[in-house]
């Protein structure tokens, strides 16, 4: 049993080493990776770690809830802490980001490195790579030489125009040019709407369509998230008609069961969910079970920070895909690379000629490098069981 007895809480921003423009927040450009992280330490003295996206002090109240909700409580108890966490979701807060933290400290406790704790075999993932940008045609196709020349076999792109005929254009050029050399995917950011800083198209499912067929057409290995996430009976129809395999699930907040029901009415060929956000590492793992049962492929999400993709690795690694589907390696330069992404700890995770070999430290596998946390992040929460500190000067200009 390994009781709870410390939690503190982070904001942290560590700069990136050139602009990046999300596709999917059409108007953003993100100078740091911006992160609320959190430490929960037991009464033996294990630590588990995890961090969560921040656009800014949006979770500076999450101290007093998670302080009540999960000090003195067994952080290898998984249920009761997924329970604790829909507590907290009751209130309008889905946390299933500080899930990977319980894993952490299961794993730690046990002296393994969590996907073998969990039964996993798979040393060694195969990798695609993740493009995070929009680019005209002549840049994508520089983009995806230097991906194949690092080694990689698949490399997913982005669009997200207005005009439908520019989105094919670019899948299109990009699969011709790269025929028979390395494989053609895409993502269009349509299961989410993030509008905040500038306009998206909103593909119908007759828009959809019309891009799967020409997505077939041009060979391509996937496509991901042609329409918006809460349409499952749209999804189920696409999915259906469409000749090349159709990807989703990464954000679905309530987890396995909506995944599941998802999976049962035919809504996705590949699920993606991530544990950051659907339901945790035990959901994720409950998800593959399904899809093995099934006949679907599972391979998750990562594109967050370094936690989300290093819980995700542990999550495939320990799923059964790993030597048949492949990774997401998120890898968008100049802006957004590893070594940038994952400036928290103190070493990066590194791909091996599109392979990503597993790391072998108990736990999650990483350390956290207590400099870079100290220069570039502020603790705006610590609480143990006896005692609460809160210090919001801390976040006033930052």
């Amino acid at each position: 049993m390994q009781l709870l007895d410390r939690v503190e809480l982070y904001l942290v921003r560590t700069p990136l080493p050139a602009p990046h423009a999300p596709s999917w927040i059409p108007g953003t450009i993100r100078t740091h990776v911006s992160m609320c992280i959190v430490r929960f330490i037991t009464e033996d003295g294990i630590e588990g770690w995890s961090g969560f996206p921040a656009s800014g002090r949006e979770r500076a109240g999450l101290g007093d809830p998670i302080a009540g909700l999960f000090l003195g409580q067994d952080a290898e108890d998984i249920d009761t802490m997924a329970e604790r966490i829909l507590i907290m979701a009751a209130g309008g807060n889905y946390n299933w980001w500080l899930e990977p933290a319980f894993w952490d400290i299961k794993a730690k406790a046990a002296g393994l490195p969590l996907y073998k704790y969990l039964g996993g075999t798979d040393d060694r993932l195969k990798l695609y790579a993740s493009a995070g940008e929009l680019r005209v045609p002549m840049a994508r196709r520089d983009e995806a030489e230097a991906r194949l020349a690092e080694g990689f076999e698949t490399m997913k792109i982005r669009v997200h125009d207005f005009d439908e005929a520019v989105d094919i254009d670019h899948i299109t050029d990009a699969a011709t040019y790269m025929q028979g050399r390395m494989n053609i995917s895409v993502d269009c950011n349509q299961a989410f709407r993030l509008t905040q800083n500038g306009e998206a198209p909103l593909w119908s499912l007759d828009r959809a369509k019309r891009f799967v067929d020409a997505a077939a057409d041009a060979g391509l290995a996937w496509v991901e998230e042609p329409l918006f996430g809460e349409w499952h009976e749209e999804i189920a129809e696409l999915t259906e008609y469409s000749r090349v395999p159709v990807a989703g699930g990464e954000l679905h907040l309530m987890g396995y069961r909506e995944l599941a029901r998802m999976l049962k009415m035919g809504c996705y060929d590949f699920y993606q969910p991530d544990a950051m956000w659907a339901g945790g590492i035990a959901q994720g793992l409950q998800v593959a079970k399904l899809c093995r049962e099934t006949g679907r492929t599972f391979t998750p999400h990562c594109w967050s920070n370094g936690f989300g993709f290093i819980a995700n690795a542990h999550v495939f690694a320990a799923s059964g895909f790993a030597g048949e589907a492949l990774f997401e390696y998120p890898l968008a330069p100049p802006g957004w690379i590893p070594e940038a992404r994952d400036q928290i700890f103190t070493q990066p995770f590194l791909h091996d000629k599109g392979w990503f070999n597993m790391p072998q430290a108990p736990g999650l596998g990483f350390d956290i490098d207590f400099g870079v946390l100290e220069k570039y992040g502020h603790c705006f929460f610590k609480a143990s069981r006896k005692e609460t500190h809160w210090m919001p000067e801390t976040l006033a200009d930052f």
